[in-house]
């Protein structure tokens, strides 16, 4: 049976908003995101990405009904990242397809098969990784993100907790060139340092940005906002 490659045209916007995403100062994504109150808010506010997880298990999971009704009314207006663990194949393929999100983050035990099943699609990977287990091969060189996490165990992300910053710090000294996102237990006390100790791409904040899980807190996204200007 023959299978034909998903290239919808409407692609064409989504890999320069990623290379905007990659190549600003410093871009913002708020990850976690399950209401179309809280999706609109962000791209109203002018923040560059927002990330959906579509992991069952996470407490801040959103089913894929719920997230359509929100994602595709923001299409070309903020970065619309799937999150998934272990699940993206073929989820993420339908998601894309569907025109629902831009970006596929793996935060799981993804191999680089699957990384390159989305990047031969010409669909941008966001890959994270816990800061104990940095990559030590190769990394694509497009369409691509490194995202550094701090080390969850089977959680895969979302502990709410810092880690030592300086592996992130070194890391990026030794991949120039390579868009990395910093995340792990970020909030508005802290972002800024974090910021100029790390110097990364990007800033992924999730229980930092709320009230509850999954309920976003438009005073911290402000403020968050602030921290990426002063």
């Amino acid at each position: 049976m023959h299978h034909q490659t998903l290239t919808p045209p409407n692609w064409v916007y989504s890999p320069p908003m990623f290379t905007e995403f990659c190549s600003l100062p410093v871009s913002l994504k708020i990850c976690g995101i399950t209401s179309p109150h809280d999706a609109k808010l962000l791209a109203d506010l002018g923040i560059e990405a927002l990330g959906v997880n579509f992991w069952p298990p996470s407490k801040r999971y959103c089913p894929p009904e719920l997230a359509e009704e929100f994602l595709r009314p923001l299409k070309a207006k903020i970065l619309r990242v799937g999150v998934f663990v272990n699940n993206a194949i073929p989820l993420a393929d339908e998601l894309v397809e569907k025109d629902l999100i831009d970006v596929v983050q793996l935060h799981g035990d993804e191999t680089d098969d699957d990384i390159r099943h989305f990047l031969d699609k010409g669909i941008p990977v966001i890959r994270a990784v816990s800061a104990e287990n940095l990559p030590t091969s190769e990394l694509p060189s497009e369409n691509f993100a490194l995202l550094i996490d701090t080390p969850a165990g089977k959680d895969y992300g979302g502990t709410g907790k810092t880690f030592d910053w300086a592996l992130a710090k070194d890391f990026i000294a030794s991949h120039p060139g390579l868009p990395v996102i910093l995340a792990g237990g970020l909030n508005t006390k802290n972002a800024v340092e974090a910021i100029e100790a790390v110097q990364p791409t990007a800033i992924d904040v999730a229980s930092g940005a709320e009230s509850s899980p999954g309920i976003k807190d438009s005073t911290k996204v402000r403020a968050l906002l602030d921290c990426l200007t002063s």
